[in-house]
């Protein structure tokens, strides 16, 4: 099932346990704006090149629409719904005041000189600066695109706008950009766990982990869980997998990746083919990396107790009825990966007051944050009998609807 269908079924299952009139679902189901454009650019050599940009404004009845840009080669229309869609969620789940966005270009990031993406995402830039804006739609990096995309999306937009920091987050610390910002989804789910945990009267230290990718989210996760005291028995990226039934040293696996670019061959660990990682004997497992890794196929093997999405869609309906019937408690990816999202809500009201935050309020409010969520969820769980991740629907999808009708939506 791909990420739309995901999406869409657990918002209708959300909108019937709410018992959410039709049209008031069908009304919150249809993106706010689809745009897209056509970007051409000269490239290095003189020749022209043309991209399709996009962008999808899904909800903004709670506030200005937020999320990430994108370049990649296929750029799925339906996958980027669904991810806007996902965006209106998550940031009702953690009580921001936003609504959801994604957008992108299709291109192959890794094919093009700096020179050609600065002018690619100039141009996509202008061609939608009237539609995003600090109160309107405020961007952010996602796959392909980073600190630096977004500084030339502020230049460009000012050009037009006068100085707006705010109209983008995750920009260099130099142009505004928030401390705490490149650890935030990584702390984000720690704090989730320390939460979920908590909740059944267990703690990080006392347990082991797995955690399946080791980009900037997976070797912050592993790096938090580790300094905490937690065993992390087995981690995996696209180069491999090594495992160390008595726990990995986090600290010298970063530095060998830093080094040889690569997890296996490491001194410290044996090891493990990448497939096996998500069926490695573990308490709590954490995919960090792509969406779907836990299907039908292999759900029925997992041996974790827990499990924290903190990738995007990692499990699908069918794993997760497999997963259910296991007694597998499973914290869903719209409240466990909302980490990066509310410390983009912190850089946007930073720029906005002129008055940036000490790195340790940063990392305070965002588990006071994390942890009020989490408390949320439980509240819905209870009210409605239904496990995490319909409790994380229900109370978001429950908080658009409310200010959608509130703000009276049939006139």
């Amino acid at each position: 099932m791909n990420a739309l269908a995901a999406t869409n079924r657990n918002f209708r299952q959300a909108a019937r346990l709410l018992g959410l009139d039709s049209r008031v679902e069908k009304s919150l189901l249809i993106p706010f704006r689809e745009i897209k454009v056509e970007c051409t650019i000269p490239k290095d050599d003189g020749t022209l090149m043309s991209y399709i940009g996009f962008r999808v404004q899904h909800d903004n009845s709670r506030g200005p629409m937020k999320g990430g840009i994108r370049y990649h080669p296929e750029v799925d229309p339906d996958e980027v719904n669904a991810l806007a869609q996902l965006m209106t969620w998550k940031t009702a789940v953690a009580d921001l005041p936003y609504g959801g966005a994604k957008g992108g270009i299709g291109c192959n990031p890794k094919e093009l000189s700096a020179s050609e993406l600065e002018r690619l995402t100039r141009v996509f830039t202008q061609k939608i600066h009237d539609l995003i804006g600090v109160n309107r739609d405020v961007p952010a990096p996602d796959m392909g695109t980073n600190s630096q995309t977004m500084a030339w999306i502020l230049d460009e937009y000012s050009k037009f706008h006068g100085h707006s920091p705010a109209v983008v987050t995750g920009k260099p610390v130099d142009l505004g950009g928030s401390l705490g910002r490149e650890a935030a989804t990584g702390r984000g789910v720690v704090y989730a766990t320390e939460a979920l945990l908590a909740d059944h009267g267990k703690s990080i230290k006392d347990l082991t982990f797995a955690i399946q990718g080791f980009g900037n989210v997976g070797s912050w996760v592993a790096k938090l869980i580790h300094d905490i005291g937690g065993r992390i028995v087995a981690v995996s990226d696209i180069t491999g997998a090594v495992k160390n039934p008595k726990g990995i040293d986090i600290p010298a696996l970063l530095k060998h990746k830093e080094e040889t670019g690569k997890l296996i061959e490491f001194d410290g660990a044996d090891a493990l083919d990448s497939n096996e990682l998500l069926s490695h004997e573990c308490d709590v497992l954490i995919p960090c990396a792509l969406g779907g890794v836990l299907n039908r196929e292999n759900a029925e093997n997992v041996r974790a107790k827990f499990i924290i999405e903190a990738a995007n869609h990692p499990t699908d309906p069918e794993a997760d009825e497999i997963l259910a019937k296991k007694g597998v408690i499973i914290l869903p990816d719209i409240y466990a990966n909302a980490g990066g999202v509310t410390v983009s809500y912190f850089e946007w009201v930073q720029n906005i007051q002129g008055f940036m935050w000490e790195e340790e309020k940063v990392n305070n409010v965002l588990k006071r944050y994390m942890t009020r969520a989490f408390g949320d969820i439980k509240g819905m769980c209870k009210s409605h009998n239904c496990n995490l991740r319909m409790g994380a629907f229900t109370l978001g999808v429950n908080r658009v609807a409310r200010a959608t009708l509130l703000r009276g939506w049939e006139a």
